[in-house]
């Protein structure tokens, strides 16, 4: 069965971990990470946090990182490619080993924060066998079993899941909006109140677990 996996790794054991530390300011989003089967890996990243004059000095200085080049210079944060050639281990064995897809990396504070959607429960295992065997650390902070169908992938509950179903095939989310609470509820069969929690709640998950991903542990 697939399952998703919420963890961190120490900044110290990954990439990027001279940039990030050059800056404390500095956070790092990943974008898309594609392996090339040269033990390299071609990541996209947005840095986050400073300025590109800031971003190029501390990548240049960086000995896990490889000719990165700027995609995309914002106000606020700006989008880089570039190649890990050094410090990969884990993201190597992650996406050829177990054939896993690395959703969401995100870099900050000393730790870089993972959500990782592995095949079986096995491939985890056999992850934590890695990381023992080559003093690696991966610090597995939720699992959810995907059980064939989307609800556990960012850990609503089947009424959560429902809820915000209905509100957005119904038209709750558009502007200007196309129903109401009071209609959804009484098609659900619960209050009004009841309902009005239930998607507070539902959003309130999706944003800590993808927004907010790797900034706080999950309650």
């Amino acid at each position: 069965m697939a399952t998703v996996v919420k963890g961190r790794v120490p900044a110290g054991e990954f990439a990027l971990y001279e940039t990030l530390t050059a800056d404390p300011d500095i956070e790092c989003e990943i974008e898309r990470i594609v392996e090339t089967g040269d033990d390299v890996v071609m990541p996209l990243v947005w840095l986050r946090g400073s300025d590109a004059e800031r971003y190029e000095a501390a990548l240049a200085d960086d000995p896990s990182v490889g000719d990165p080049t700027l995609l995309s210079d914002l106000d606020t944060e700006s989008l880089y490619r570039m190649e890990w050639i050094a410090d990969i281990q884990l993201v190597l064995q992650m996406l050829t080993g177990v054939e896993a897809t690395i959703l969401d990396a995100y870099g900050a504070d000393g730790w870089w924060y993972l959500r990782v959607l592995y095949p079986t429960r096995e491939s985890l295992s056999e992850t934590y066998d890695f990381c023992d065997e080559n003093g690696l650390t991966f610090e597995v902070e939720t699992i959810r079993e995907m059980d064939g169908n989307p609800v556990g992938r960012h850990g609503l509950t089947e009424k959560q899941y429902e809820a915000l179903r209905l509100a957005t095939e119904q038209g709750y989310f558009s502007v200007p909006r196309e129903t109401d609470v009071s209609t959804l509820a009484d098609e659900l069969g619960i209050s009004h109140q009841a309902l009005s929690e239930r998607l507070r709640r539902a959003q309130r998950v999706l944003a800590e677990d993808t927004i907010l991903m790797g900034t706080r542990s999950d309650e």
